[in-house]
Parts: C-alpha cells; structure tokens; sequence
C-alpha cells in the first residue's frame, strides 16, 4: 500500500438520493435586524438518536522517556485531493460516550490502548486558518453542522499491548499511523506541507497551542 497511488480520477454532481453520508439544505434565519434571509448548508445524516456529537478527535499522547509524542495519521482525502495529516478519529456508535468512542477508534485506527484523560466542551471547527499553514481542510459553522468533542488519551508504553501495536482496519481505509515529539509539532506540520501535505485544522491549531504556551510560558 502507497497512499501516492491515491488520486480523484472524477468529479461530479451528487443527486440527494445517492448521498449516504451528507445533504445540502436551505436555512431561513432572521438577522441581527430582524431581516429574512437564507443560507445553504450542509449536514451529516448519521448522528446517532440521542447524541450530542456527530464523532470524536483523538490527541492520543505516548509517554516515554524522552518526552511526550503525539499520534498523527496520513490518509488521503478527496476532497481536497491530498494526503491529510490528522489526528485519529471516527463517528460515535449509538448509545456510545465520547471517551469509550475515543478507546475503540485510536485501538482500530493505530492499534494502541489508551487511557482517556479529559474530555472537551463540544467543538465546531472555527473558519480562522493558523499561519503558515494554507492547506487546512476544515468544516466550520459557516457551511454546515459537523460537530465533536476532542478527547485526550494517554498510551502507557510500558503496557504489553502497546509494544507492537496493529491497527485493524476497514477494507476502504488506508491509514499510515506516526508519532511526532509534541514540543517539534509545529515543526514538523511545516515540513509535511512543504512536502505537499494538507494540514488538518485540528492537527493545526493543537500545533498553534503548543507554540503559544511556549512563548507565554504557561
């Protein structure tokens, strides 16, 4: 498996009653000066009954000696035709929690164990591009209303099944799973782009995060 073999070979329109995963709707709203307007959106249609969140992000951290590494993912995207560096993630099942959701995507996705540590307030992935990264493919409230919690996992090394982890994937997954130092993150999300990669919006934000805390020393 390369994911350089991955290509878009066509585009074309989607008819509504081909769509398995998305559809487009027209939203009347009322402005800020009681004023009718309309906006074009889309949603995803497999939320579970019940839940809150369409899915979840993973910052899965490794502990080892030598420092903190996080675990990033490269998978090929169509829709921005680029390999994508993200973190691990997936859709909740029904009647799933976020935490048990997080533990089932990063042992199928990656293959590691991990523990969960915190939990976020629901997320909406925000229009705002972290510089230098040009590449962010992101979906934001302006255009529809994909939603998450980002959960935070800590991978015990030292554990027996994290020695020589496997992922189990789905047949039409193509995943390369990496680690990064956390403290080279921004570093290293530069030099993916340089090599044409797209950068995430979460993988890129975590990125701004880590280097704002550096410089505030909080």
């Amino acid at each position: 498996m390369s994911l350089s073999n991955s290509k878009v070979t066509e585009r074309e329109p989607l008819p509504e009653k081909d769509a398995v995963w998305t559809k487009l709707v027209r939203i009347k709203y009322q402005d800020a000066h009681g004023q009718p307007r309309t906006w074009e959106s889309a949603e995803r249609t497999t939320r579970p009954q019940g839940s809150d969140i369409d899915g979840v992000g993973i910052v899965a951290i490794l502990e080892k000696p030598t420092g903190p590494e996080i675990i990033l993912q490269k998978q090929f995207r169509p829709p921005v035709e680029k390999v994508t560096i993200e973190v691990p993630a997936g859709l909740i099942d029904p009647s799933e929690t976020a935490e048990e959701c997080a533990i089932r995507e990063l042992k199928e996705e990656t293959g590691y164990v991990g523990v969960p540590i915190a939990t976020s307030p629901i997320m909406f992935n925000g229009k705002s591009i972290p510089p230098p990264f040009l590449n962010l493919p992101r979906n934001y409230p302006g255009f529809c209303n994909t939603n998450l919690r980002m959960v935070h996992l800590t991978v015990d090394m030292s554990l027996p099944e994290n020695q020589n982890p496997k992922p189990a994937l789905e047949e039409d997954e193509f995943i390369e799973v990496f680690v990064v130092p956390l403290s080279k993150l921004w570093e290293e999300c530069k030099r993916l782009e340089a090599e044409g990669c797209a950068i995430d919006a979460r993988v890129g934000t975590l990125a701004e995060g880590v280097e704002l805390a550096k410089k505030f020393r909080l």
